[in-house]
């Protein structure tokens, strides 16, 4: 065999055992007459001492080389307290070069020299990189204990296919022409809803699948063109038996991974999280609350002449501002800086306001000339600002958008100051989602989350009279302002899935067209169900602590969609062009 123990194992308890080890050369260091080697596999590095008549087995070797070694376990000299294996060393009595190697482009380290277009075009030698290699552990031990859990509570783990239909709303589908059905398409699926929700149709009650989805839609950090999820569905329940399982699931992945207790998770509406913190996802590892100053302004600006008015807040419909605590000593400079951050085209703000809580209690503001001491004092007051702190405001004519600004504002604020803690975690549940939101772009109403998703039993009279209030039984898992997982309760009515496709702008035969196998199914007696889905890549890179989801998938695409290791997408030949009837441009 090529060896008999791993480079991570050895301890001083082994000194004296003849071993045989086999791994890749991290690096070579010459020092006299000893030469040392340190030996690479997936379970650590141990030391190679060459002396005497076994220095010239180290000629010609390499970094990256694959050796196959045997020798003494010794007791080291120059112990590593950084290493496991830093109290032994091998002296090495046979090398057995199993593979040379070029010398690679980049460092195989934690700290590399390679950026991140080489390290994705060379990823097989990125992923030996213990910094990388951790994360695949890391997902490797989220999902076994993901499997565990719901195996104890009675889930079955069902695959789905992969080469469906392509179906309207959500995302943009990748799309796979048929051969054998000339002129028709395969969709890969966003994700098993309609599936696992005939699943749940079938009697499979509790169903879930770590599964493969794909979206064809404009990248970021923590999105790619295809991505795993944690995919769940129940039968016979209703939200609340949703939360209480699924955040159960999360305190088991906290405790068995990372060996935190997590307390019990807060419940937010989608109306607070938009008024208190301008985002749908929000990070509440700080503070920093939206307080709404636009009636106070207003109360102050109509008791004004015209002329002397201050226009920026006389005709804003929406005047926010948050509180920086102890952040009176930024200076101009800092503050200047801040109000290009919010003014660059990605946040879109036209200008900040802000005031400082000097040290003896008087408000000095950029709009000290248009309001007296007493109004910026009750600014103060309401903002509940102290001696020391920072008043940062933002107005504008959109409501909705103008918190979105001052929400990028306060995630810059906490970033600046330290409170985005990657090693804190701050978990919640927001609730409530409105159903509809309006598209400028389709000129009509669209599914918040997807068209199956029910509304709350209370609000369904407002689908006759006003279903732009309707809101949603639908539900997000927020962790340190990222969404992890969301769902909602299913339409298991075919006549109230009937109503939300009409909403939706479906006529009934195009609702019958693309969803009539489900509206079918229902007739033949669906029972109430409901599920939701986690992003396991997201889950994987906050438990990392990692800013992008790229570094714990094995072999990601990178921000336009591209494989550069594969060279994918790439063309294909024009023998494959014609059995699939397709015509290029």
């Amino acid at each position: 065999m090529y060896r008999n123990v791993t480079c991570g194992e050895l301890r001083l308890a082994d000194v004296g055992k003849t071993v045989t080890l086999a791994g890749w050369v991290q690096r070579i260091r010459k020092m006299g007459g000893l030469t040392f080697i340190d030996l690479r596999d997936r379970y650590g590095i141990t030391q190679l001492a060459l002396n005497g008549d076994k220095l010239s087995l180290a000629d010609g070797l390499g970094r990256e080389f694959v050796l196959q070694v045997t020798g003494q376990v010794i007791e080291r000299q120059s112990k590593n307290a950084q290493l496991p294996t830093g109290e032994i060393e091998i002296e090495v009595s046979e090398i057995n070069v199993l593979n040379p190697a070029v010398t690679p482009p980049f460092t195989i380290e934690d700290e590399t020299d390679g950026g991140d277009d080489l390290r994705m075009k060379y990823r097989y030698l990125d992923l030996r990189r213990t910094c990388v290699r951790k994360n695949l552990e890391l997902r490797h031990k989220m999902a076994f204990e993901v499997r565990r859990y719901l195996d104890e509570q009675g889930f079955l783990e069902v695959e789905t296919p992969v080469l469906v239909n392509s179906t309207p709303e959500g995302a943009r589908d990748f799309v796979v022409p048929s051969r054998m059905n000339p002129g028709t398409f395969y969709a890969l699926p966003q994700s098993p809803q309609i599936l696992k929700q005939l699943l749940m149709v079938s009697g499979f009650d509790r169903y879930f699948q770590i599964v493969k989805c794909f979206r064809d839609e404009d990248l970021r950090a923590d999105r790619q063109p295809e991505f795993t999820q944690i995919d769940c569905e129940m039968s016979f329940v209703e939200q609340e038996d949703i939360l209480n399982m699924f955040e159960g699931m999360s305190r088991h992945l906290f405790k068995a991974v990372l060996g935190i207790d997590i307390p019990k998770l807060p419940r937010m509406t989608w109306a607070d999280a938009m008024k208190y913190y301008g985002s749908d996802k929000p990070d509440t590892r700080f503070g920093m609350r939206f307080v709404e100053l636009q009636d106070l302004f207003h109360e102050v600006e109509n008791q004004k002449p015209e002329a002397e008015r201050f226009s920026v807040f006389a005709n804003a419909n929406y005047i926010g501002g948050i509180c920086a605590k102890g952040c009176a000593v930024y200076t101009r400079k800092q503050l200047d800086q801040l109000t290009e951050y919010v003014r660059r085209p990605q946040i879109g703000a036209k200008g900040m306001v802000y005031a400082r809580v000097e040290q003896d209690g008087t408000v000095k503001s950029s709009v000290d000339k248009f309001y007296t001491q007493d109004v910026l004092q009750r600014v103060a007051k309401a903002m509940e600002a102290e001696a020391g702190d920072l008043i940062l405001i933002l107005s504008g004519d959109d409501a909705m958008k103008t918190r979105k600004q001052l929400s990028e504002l306060r995630l810059e604020m906490g970033r600046q100051l330290g409170l985005r803690d990657p090693k804190k975690f701050s978990c919640l549940w927001v609730v409530d989602f409105p159903m509809y939101e309006w598209s400028d772009e389709e000129q009509r109403l669209m599914a918040m989350h997807h068209p199956f998703t029910s509304p709350k039993p209370e609000d369904i009279p407002l689908l006759d009279t006003d279903p732009a209030a309707v809101r949603a039984n639908a539900y997000d898992m927020v962790i340190n302002g990222v969404e992890v997982g969301g769902g909602s309760i299913r339409i298991h009515d075919a006549k109230l899935q009937e109503k939300v496709f009409e909403i939706l702008g479906f006529t009934p035969e195009q609702a019958q067209a693309k969803f009539g196998f489900l509206m079918n199914a229902f007739k033949y007696g669906a029972p109430p169900h409901g599920g939701l889905a986690y992003g396991l890549d997201r889950f994987v890179s906050l438990f990392a602590g990692l800013d992008s989801i790229r570094d714990c998938i094995a072999f990601p695409k990178n921000n336009q969609g591209k494989d550069v290791m594969l060279g994918a997408p790439g063309v294909i030949d024009q023998v494959q062009l014609d059995e699939l009837n397709i015509v290029l441009k």
